[in-house]
């Protein structure tokens, strides 16, 4: 012992004790899915606290000089029987609160482990256990004793990520509860047998506080509920609070605000009750309430049954992959755009097949490096390493019973990095798979500056041809895009005709019949494709060639085509009332598509193109000529959608003051010019709202953009280009990469922009183009009535098998939903 003890003393002062904000990685290897559950367990590095597998950790010993690691190993231990009366512990409770990590909320999931801990000195792996650290000197005792447990006590990364302390309960008083007026109508309500006065109902009914009218409650995504009586009541009277009947106790009842769109507490409720011949006092429940139906869906997520493909029994499949994923509270629509992502050719061979040459180059905290997570999810995803069948722990005979889902990946630290600093992303709320699929393509495009970027498989040119209803001159622009957003034409439906049928299975729903599917409009894909396709009328557009407003028409075609095509069915819209709502359609989508007949054939022989000529200055009535004043509200309009505020002022000023809708033409036309973002210079003015070449530029933000690795000159134009503007700099900069690349570093301090005139414009966007002919790989399924809730599940095609990926279960299809898909994944037909 004497020897470890002088290894100790020697290594003692690189021993760090965990700090508050220091981040602890004991759950997951920084460059694989390796966990203290995983055969050689994980070894914490007791100086940076990352942790890594055992076939990693020679490694970052060899990197580092790091010699101190915390070894930690977890087995399962055996179940025992659930007994009552003999164990002396109560069965485990159920939730009763829409809650997590409080008590009566969903437990933290904490398996029932064995953990083993001891301290390992590397290259000899001499190791030392806490007893073995009493008999040593006091201070090497004292600091590596505080280490441990400073480290095993300390919330890991990813459990402080995944599970922080979270109430779905809390609920606000409603601002109607004090003055809300009540109608003397004599109307008096029993205290049993409710039915909706609409239809007849029994079930989900709610009384309006107001004048006292029983109606049935929202229609839920799988047709059950009721049939959104109690809402169109309140959209048709305004009348804003109703109570669940049936929840009401002496303690509460559910009350529900439709102005407030919320669950809420109405101080008042007894009096409001007693209004309608209600005794609060005396009531018993006799319904569940919204927290317990919400907590009884958030125990169902995940399991077999919400997918559509729950009718049969899907074998379970392994092997490379074929491995599942983890949900780490919503994140569904991750493991599904991710599952879908590395079938792509261009991913697996950026980041898996070079997963090695990755990991050899990655930064000494791994866990922060964009390319190394990919390339280890990708590893995961296709090894075939994780897609083994999870087993249940032993009981106390050593037998252990095998679970329906694998062992799966848990990718915890990829969803921290690529959601860190994203409003929406970096929390575990439901979010839409389509804008997580663009979010995570821009951040390929950010960190593939150099070397293949296999988000160009995606990437390609739109055209659009726009004619002068008046002068028939056309103008036509190209832009970037890696989705086509097909519109649902409800209208166009194909089972409408059946009216009979239709009727029929509405009256019966109307008469509380819940055992009734519900109606599901059939959309032909060839109608929805010629929604996208027909030409658009443009109001109020301003011709350069007419210099008047006038009509014009637009037209989108394919400038070229991607080697894979994403298609977004725009399922989810709003409704008149400006509620999120989801159509319920079936789109008869094809296996193989062509779209060569959509190939745009740019200007035609005698066509003439309207004139670039900006349209007259606002001027005012005086002699002098001023500044032309631009509409603020249409201005910021623009800015709130994301666009650089100098593209909205051009863009207002450009149509003329004419409205948000001609200011949008005008970008959406225009996003692609090299001056897109560049101060607008108005007339009567000096200079515009941005930076101009004389004005000085913060050198502060100047050294903060060159330090992530551009030159002078390009954070020069990007602050010039922002109003000198550090955050929208930095956007602007990744968004103009090819721009940039092609600049000519000047003297001086000049920038590109100033010395445009002596170069050849940059080359435009990087795109792959051939044949239009595509075959259906993949596609991501939406359940639930808006992409806040939910769940999503993918499948795609392997080995012409059609597999279901839903989290950590894989399995082969016997009905692929391909009707009902959210995101379809088309791959170029070779010819």
């Amino acid at each position: 012992m004497g020897d470890v003890s002088e290894v100790l003393m020697s290594v003692l002062s690189t021993i760090r004790v965990p700090k508050p904000g220091d981040r602890v990685h004991k759950d997951e290897c920084a460059l694989s899915f390796s966990s203290p559950e995983s055969e050689g367990g994980l070894y914490v590095c007791m100086n940076s606290f990352l942790g890594f597998g055992s076939q990693y950790v020679d490694r970052h010993h060899a990197r580092s000089g790091q010699r101190a690691y915390l070894h930690i190993t977890r087995t399962r231990k055996a179940k025992k029987e659930e007994d009552n009366s003999g164990s002396g512990h109560p069965p485990k409770k159920k939730p009763t609160r829409l809650a997590i990590g409080i008590e009566g909320g969903f437990d933290v999931e904490q398996e029932n482990y064995e953990e083993d801990v001891k301290v390992v000195i590397f290259p000899d792996r001499q190791e030392v256990t806490s007893e073995d650290l009493t008999s040593m000197l006091d201070v090497v005792k004292e600091r590596v004793s505080l280490s441990m447990t400073g480290i095993m006590v300390a919330d890991s990364v990813s459990h402080t990520l995944q599970v922080q302390q979270w109430d779905g309960e809390v609920r606000q008083e409603s601002r109607h509860a004090v003055e809300l007026k009540q109608l003397d109508n004599g109307i008096k309500i029993p205290p049993s047998g409710w039915r909706c006065e609409m239809c007849g109902l029994q079930e989900n009914i709610w009384m309006n506080l107001t004048d006292g009218k029983v109606l049935c409650g929202r229609r839920y995504f799988d047709g059950t509920g009721g049939n959104n009586h109690a809402l169109l009541h309140f959209q048709e009277t305004g009348h804003p609070l109703a109570v669940k009947l049936g929840t009401i106790t002496p303690d509460g009842a559910d009350v529900y605000s439709y102005e407030e769109d919320d669950m809420v507490l109405d101080s008042k409720l007894p009096e409001h009750l007693s209004h309608f011949g209600i005794d609060m006092m005396t009531m018993e429940k006799t319904e569940r309430t919204m927290t317990e139906l919400e907590i009884a869906v958030n125990q169902r997520v995940g399991e077999w049954e919400v997918i559509q493909e729950s009718g049969t029994t899907l074998r379970p499949l392994f092997g490379p992959g074929l491995t599942g994923m983890k949900n780490l509270g919503n994140s569904c629509y991750l493991n599904s755009v991710m599952q879908v992502l590395f079938t792509v050719p261009d991913f697996q061979s950026k980041y898996v097949c070079n997963i090695d040459k990755i990991i050899d180059e990655a930064p000494s905290d791994p866990s922060q490096d964009f390319k190394t997570q990919v390339a280890k999810l990708g590893y995961g995803l296709l090894s075939g390493e994780y897609s083994k069948l999870a087993q249940d722990a032993s009981d106390e005979n050593g037998a252990s019973e095998p679970k329906d889902y694998q062992i799966g990946i848990a990718p915890q630290m990829f969803k921290a990095l690529v959601g860190r600093g994203h409003p929406e992303f970096s929390t575990n709320r439901q979010q839409d798979a389509q804008e997580f699929l663009l979010h995570f393509i821009n951040m390929v495009e950010r960190n593939c500056r150099s070397g293949p970027n296999p988000s160009e498989a995606f990437r390609f040119l739109l055209e659009d041809r726009i004619v002068c209803q008046q002068s028939q001159k056309a103008k036509y622009t190209q832009r970037v895009d890696y989705i086509i957003q097909l519109p649902v034409p409800m209208d166009q439906a194909i089972n409408t005709g059946e009216e009979d049928e239709l009727q029929e299975v509405e009256r019966r729903r109307e008469n509380g019949d819940s055992s009734v599917s519900p109606v599901r409009a059939q959309i032909p894909f060839a109608t929805c494709m010629a929604a996208l396709t027909e030409p658009e009328l443009l109001t109020d557009f301003w011709s350069s060639a007419a210099q008047a407003k006038t009509t014009a028409t637009k037209t989108t075609r394919f400038a070229s085509f991607p080697d894979h095509l994403v298609i977004q069915i725009k399922k989810f819209t709003f409704g008149l009332d400006w509620v999120p709502k989801k159509l319920d359609v079936s789109i008869d989508v094809p296996d193989t598509l062509d779209l060569s007949a959509l190939r745009a054939a740019g200007q035609q022989p005698g066509e003439e193109l309207l004139p670039e000529v900006a349209p007259p200055p606002l001027m005012t009535p005086d002699v002098e000529v001023k500044a032309p004043v631009l509409d603020d509200s249409t201005v910021s309009q623009l800015c709130d959608m994301g666009f650089p505020m100098e593209a909205c002022r051009k863009a207002v000023y450009y149509t003329g003051n004419t409205g948000i809708d001609a200011a949008m033409n005008w970008v959406m036309g225009h996003m692609d010019d090299p001056d897109f973002s560049a101060p607008l210079i108005l007339p009567g003015c000096s200079s515009g709202g941005g930076t101009t070449p004389t004005e000085s530029i913060s050198e502060e933000h100047l050294a903060t953009i060159v330090s992530m690795g551009f030159s002078r000159d390009q954070a020069t134009k990007a602050l010039r280009a922002t109003s000198n503007t550090l955050d929208r700099a930095v956007d602007w900069i990744f968004s103009h990469l090819d721009d940039l690349e092609s600049m000519d570093v000047s003297e001086g301090g000049r920038s590109a922009a100033e010395s445009e005139s002596v170069r050849d414009p940059p080359p435009g966007p990087c795109v792959r183009d051939g044949p239009g002919k595509y075959e259906l790989i993949a596609f991501i399924s939406h359940m639930g009535t808006s992409t806040m809730c939910g769940h999503y599940v993918c499948h795609i095609k392997k080995d012409q098998q059609w597999v279901i990926f839903n989290d950590q279960k894989v399995c082969a299809s016997e009905k692929p939903p391909k009707d009902l898909g959210y995101l379809y994944f088309y791959r170029r037909v070779a010819e």
